[in-house]
């Protein structure tokens, strides 16, 4: 099993590609945060779930999808204020939202 080291580990291995402009802003029970402070960039924060980075910790095929994230995060670095891994499912939230307006 890996441990909180490994999930933060890897999660550094990430945003690193961002330089010094990366800072870790919250280590929380599920999720690990860094706040951006870079001029020119809409980024300002990037967001890992604890359980993504286990999965990604263990995935034969790591260094690949790290690569791909690191990428993302600069492609998305001038367009978005948050980056979040995994995404968020929009569809799955909406319909969260219309079964307990449904409940209610």
């Amino acid at each position: 099993m890996k441990t909180t080291a490994d999930e933060k580990r890897v999660a550094e291995e990430i945003v690193g590609v961002m330089g010094s402009a990366v800072r870790v802003c919250s280590d929380d029970r599920d999720t690990v945060r860094f706040a951006v402070r870079a001029e020119g960039l809409a980024l300002r924060t990037i967001v890992f779930t604890r359980a993504a980075l286990r999965k990604l910790a263990l995935d034969p095929i790591r260094a690949i999808k790290v690569e791909y994230l690191q990428r993302d995060i600069l492609r998305s670095a001038s367009r978005r204020a948050e980056y979040r891994y995994p995404r968020r499912n929009k569809v799955a939230e909406a319909v969260r939202r219309q079964i307990a307006a449904m409940a209610v």
